[in-house]
């Protein structure tokens, strides 16, 4: 909705999970698709740990936001109400933390982090390759362990 996102704002109310998908890198990732739809499937153990989940689209700011709208509902995604769905046009976000995969058709390495109420980063998974992703199930494990469940 063209708001800006304030990662602090974010941790200061609950633990997060920052997903950061390959975004648009001329076309619509399938691989970013199958890990979205596991993480929605997951949705009511992080809504029991009281995680808030945000997902980076990155890409050119070029139509970015019609690339991430048609992403979005792509292969019939239905976002939870409480998943953040945002955008990282020209890669500002991916460049500050060395996430951006500066190769021909690529735009950021798919990477997963679990930062704490404190801001502490307390998981990570960088993947220097299409797959490799992290599994909602994992993260869901290490996000209970930040609630002590």
């Amino acid at each position: 909705d063209d708001q800006t996102v304030q990662f602090s704002q974010l941790t200061a109310k609950n633990d997060v999970v920052l997903v950061v998908l390959r975004g648009w890198p001329g076309y619509q990732c399938p691989i970013c698709d199958r890990q979205v739809h596991d993480f929605i499937a997951a949705e009511k153990g992080f809504e029991a740990a009281k995680a808030q989940l945000v997902f980076v689209y990155p890409g050119p700011a070029d139509d970015l936001k019609a690339h991430a709208e048609e992403f979005k509902t792509w292969k019939g995604k239905v976002w939870p109400k409480d998943y953040l769905y945002v955008l990282d046009p020209d890669y500002v976000m991916v460049n500050a933390y060395g996430l951006r995969w500066d190769a021909p058709r690529e735009t950021a390495y798919p990477s997963t982090f679990v930062v704490d109420k404190t801001g502490v980063v307390r998981f990570v998974k960088v993947s220097h390759s299409h797959g490799d992703r992290t599994k909602a199930a994992n993260v869901l494990a290490e996000v209970e362990k930040l609630s002590g469940k």
